[in-house]
């Protein structure tokens, strides 16, 4: 007799350990794309890191420090005076291979602001800058860089470095457009040794004072 024919074995399916190695490899995609989508809103909408490559913020920043830049509040509170900000220069500036700039508002639409004997003067009031590079303990003092009172118009900003002798800034371009703003720097978090929020100061001698009206 002959003994009857084995069926056929069923095709076995993947191994288990291979079903985990596709789910670990598709687990893994899925983060990294998550990751990558929250990054990219993170740093479009809400914060982003600067490196500072200038010396006119000094002592305030340092060159080759770090910053975070916030995005998300001037959307609803706009900018002060006395904000730290990163913005695109102008046409007009001298630009550091199209490096974005950083400076501290000095005045906002509306505000004539002037140099006279040294001192800024807003709205008819020189103001207290103690945020200003000294040397030996003294402040410099603030010069013209040609022109030395402006009016700064609607959705614009006028802007100068704390380090006055070393900083382009709206002395030599004037007021700078709002949408050319990226951001607040609120946050110097490296080197590490340097963390810390960011001095602003909002010149509470103006919000006191009746501001004069700009001349015509």
């Amino acid at each position: 007799m002959t003994e009857p024919a084995t069926p056929p074995e069923p095709e076995s399916s993947p191994a288990p350990r291979e079903r985990r190695a596709v789910g670990c490899l598709v687990e893994l995609v899925e983060t990294v794309v998550l990751t990558a989508i929250i990054f990219f809103v993170l740093q479009t909408f809400v914060a982003q890191p600067f490196k500072v490559e200038q010396v006119s913020m000094r002592d305030t920043i340092e060159d080759g420090q770090y910053v975070l830049v916030d995005k998300l509040t001037p959307r609803f509170d706009g900018y002060h005076r006395g904000d730290i900000i990163v913005f695109s220069p102008p046409a007009n500036a001298e630009t550091q291979e199209g490096k974005p700039y950083i400076k501290r508002i000095i005045g906002v639409a509306g505000d004539r602001v002037a140099i006279d004997g040294g001192r800024v003067v807003v709205n008819g009031i020189a103001i207290d800058e103690p945020y200003l590079f000294a040397e030996g303990g003294v402040a410099q003092p603030t010069t013209a860089h040609g022109e030395s009172s402006w009016i700064v118009p609607s959705d614009e900003l006028f802007v100068m470095g704390d380090h006055r002798e070393r900083s382009s800034d709206s002395r030599d371009f004037g007021p700078i457009e709002v949408s050319r703003v990226v951001g607040r720097a609120w946050l110097r978090y490296w080197p590490i040794t340097t963390f810390g929020v960011l001095p602003s100061a909002g010149h509470p001698e103006l919000s006191r004072a009746v501001a004069r009206s700009p001349a015509p």
